[in-house]
């Protein structure tokens, strides 16, 4: 599944999928790539669900200006060997890789990774990738794709982010 889109809501569209999920009695883990730095408001109810829902920010925070920065490419190879485990590891039933279009997009992670991944997890497992830019080759593979269009934003506005709302 991919959630894509300039559009707010793709992650919290993976959220609501994994609630489903863990009220069918499935293991959920969310691996954010790019969030890490804040506390954001998923962390803290997510806690509630545990052991059966986990989040794991494994990124550091935006990194749209530092593409080239050897902190931000290594902290990727580290996320990325990390997600290739805990999907290969058959102990989920859904894996979230939350914001990864931003880094396949930004050119941190080649599309092929993420393509050969998906042919190797375990068949049951189901795989949800969110973030604006979603790759056409990941758009070929999904079973089911979610575009979210921004009409109305109230940052346009100049509202800055909102607790509970942005975060």
């Amino acid at each position: 599944m991919v959630f894509t889109g300039n559009g707010k809501g793709k992650t919290t569209a993976a959220m609501g999928q994994a609630l489903r999920a863990v009220g069918q009695g499935l293991n959920v883990l969310m691996l954010q790539f790019i969030k890490g730095t804040w506390n954001y408001g998923e962390l803290e109810s997510i806690k509630r669900l545990n052991p059966d829902f986990k989040i794991k920010p494994i990124g550091k925070g935006f990194v749209r200006s530092k593409l080239n920065d050897d902190e931000t490419i290594k902290c990727i190879n580290q996320s990325w060997a990390q997600s290739e485990e805990e999907i290969l590891s058959d102990n989920y039933d859904m894996v979230i890789l939350d914001e990864i279009n931003y880094v396949i997009d930004f050119g941190l992670l080649p599309v092929d990774k993420i393509l050969t991944l998906l042919d190797k997890k375990p068949e049951r497992l189901h795989i949800i990738l969110t973030g604006r830019n979603a790759h056409k080759e990941v758009i070929e593979k999904a079973d089911l794709v979610t575009e979210m269009v921004e009409i109305k934003h109230p940052y346009s506005k100049g509202i800055k982010a909102q607790k509970g709302i942005e975060f």
